[in-house]
């Protein structure tokens, strides 16, 4: 007997459902959101059903025309990921390491700063 091991969500899956839903929520339609972020209907599209591994500007783009973050999307997306994991719905973890407790990796903040200044950059690092 085949036993079938629900597999992790790629990350641009993650996204892709995020901004779908924020969307619709809103009742906007994608040639209007497409619009504001400066990208055709068919890309955004595309995005939101995960085919695509937008950058990081394209990201921001369609959260601002979203009235959204990029970094509230990345915070959605780590607690849906986690959520599965913790349900046991993947085979993977997905590790906070903000947090040095239960770690060995350090935190990026724990790192030396060239510049004197303090660094506050969090890091989510999704294992299988």
């Amino acid at each position: 007997m085949t036993q079938i091991v629900p597999r992790t969500p790629l990350l641009r899956e993650v996204y892709g459902r995020l901004l779908r839903g924020l969307r619709t929520r809103q009742g906007r339609t994608l040639a209007e959101v497409a619009a504001r972020a400066g990208i055709s209907v068919a890309y955004l599209s595309e995005v939101e059903r995960g085919l695509k591994e937008p950058s990081s500007e394209v990201l921001e783009a369609i959260c601002i025309s979203l009235g959204s973050s990029i970094m509230s999307l990345l915070g959605a997306a780590h607690r849906d990921l986690r959520d599965l994991a913790a349900d046991g719905a993947t085979g993977g973890r997905v590790l906070d390491l903000t947090s040095r407790v239960g770690s060995s990796l350090a935190s990026p903040a724990d790192a030396p700063n060239p510049h004197g200044a303090a660094m506050t950059t969090r890091m989510v690092v999704i294992a299988a």
